[in-house]
């Protein structure tokens, strides 16, 4: 069986408040836990109202505090947001408080908006300098060496796992030239999912951390007992595509009946262009097109999104994939 892993996006809906999704969050960790799932991330987005996992590694330590052995990390921490220093500080804390159970995704891109990436005070141009600073990050989390001026206290020595996230085919590059383990976004930039995978493992170099290529493929999957059930509750993440689109990003809104009298033919297009690799449906359906998934990608690892409304619902839905993934053959 493909490992399983879980990117939770922390939502605030429209009952749940930022309190009550980082609850949700770790309540998800604890059951994630006892399915099998091997890890579960969060995301750093800044000035979304619907997403609470701005101050990312506050997150990841809440809920590595409500579990025991599922590995907790950022998917990811946007680096050209920080200084590599930062962020070696406050992961090699995590790794100190949570040993063993601590990995660190890293994307260049800003998770937010320009006006918003200013108030970061960051420059456009600092996600030019991204090798570098994933290069500087890596030193920073080894062992010092004699005469380094500059040390991460926690941090130095940990070692602690990084990856390189993409939707293109920049990060599969540098994910190979450094030998890291490399997560594909196909869950919204499904485009390019098979020339990353194809450029990532045919320049994989091994390195210290990894001998060889490992790819995460990221895939939507929302699972209930009936195709129809499962295809209602997947009108939530529908919607809140939509409105990135419209530009009115908000809390996440609750299922509906209908999806057609929500978004326009052209908006339509747009979003299911961008859920395209999505697996939707009753506990065959999920089983079937996990299948294909992974005997299309060859993928080492599976990190799903289950972007359901209800949190009770969502628990049913990983309960589900789950189980469908142990009849893969």
């Amino acid at each position: 069986m493909v490992p399983l892993s879980i990117l939770d996006l922390v939502r605030i809906t429209q009952e749940t408040d930022a309190r009550g999704a980082l609850n949700n969050a770790r309540d998800l960790a604890r059951h994630a836990e006892g399915l099998g799932y091997r890890r579960i991330w969060v995301a750093e987005h800044h000035n979304m109202p619907g997403i609470a996992s701005a101050a990312t590694s506050i997150v990841i330590a809440h809920i590595a505090a409500g579990t025991s052995t599922i590995r907790v990390g950022a998917g990811g921490i946007m680096l050209p947001n920080h200084s590599p220093l930062v962020i070696a500080e406050q992961f090699g804390t995590l790794e100190a408080l949570f040993p063993g159970r601590i990995d660190l995704g890293l994307g260049r891109a800003p998770g937010t908006d320009q006006r918003t990436l200013r108030a970061l005070r960051r420059s456009p141009a600092s996600a030019d300098t991204f090798p570098q600073d994933v290069v500087e990050l890596q030193a920073l989390l080894g062992p010092p060496v004699p005469g380094q001026a500059v040390v991460a206290v926690p941090g130095a020595g940990s070692n602690v796992p990084i990856w390189i996230l993409g939707s293109s085919l920049f990060g599969a590059m540098l994910a190979a030239e450094l030998g890291l383990p490399y997560a594909f976004a196909s869950h919204f930039a499904p485009d390019m999912l098979l020339p990353a995978l194809e450029t990532y493992r045919s320049r994989f170099k091994p390195s210290a951390q990894l001998e060889r290529p490992y790819a995460m493929v990221g895939v939507n999957i929302i699972a209930a007992p009936t195709d129809a059930e499962a295809r209602r509750l997947a009108t939530t993440q529908q919607m809140s595509f939509t409105n990135i689109f419209r530009g009115a990003r908000g809390v996440s809104r609750p299922p509906i009946d209908d999806i057609e009298t929500y978004w326009t033919p052209t908006e339509k297009e747009q979003v299911m262009r961008m859920l395209a690799r999505s697996i939707v449906g009753s506990p065959e359906t999920v089983r079937d097109g996990i299948a294909a998934l992974v005997a299309e990608t060859a993928a080492d690892e599976l990190i799903v999104v289950s972007d359901v409304y209800d949190h009770a619902l969502r628990l049913r839905s990983f309960e589900l994939i789950a189980a469908a993934a142990q009849d893969v053959r």
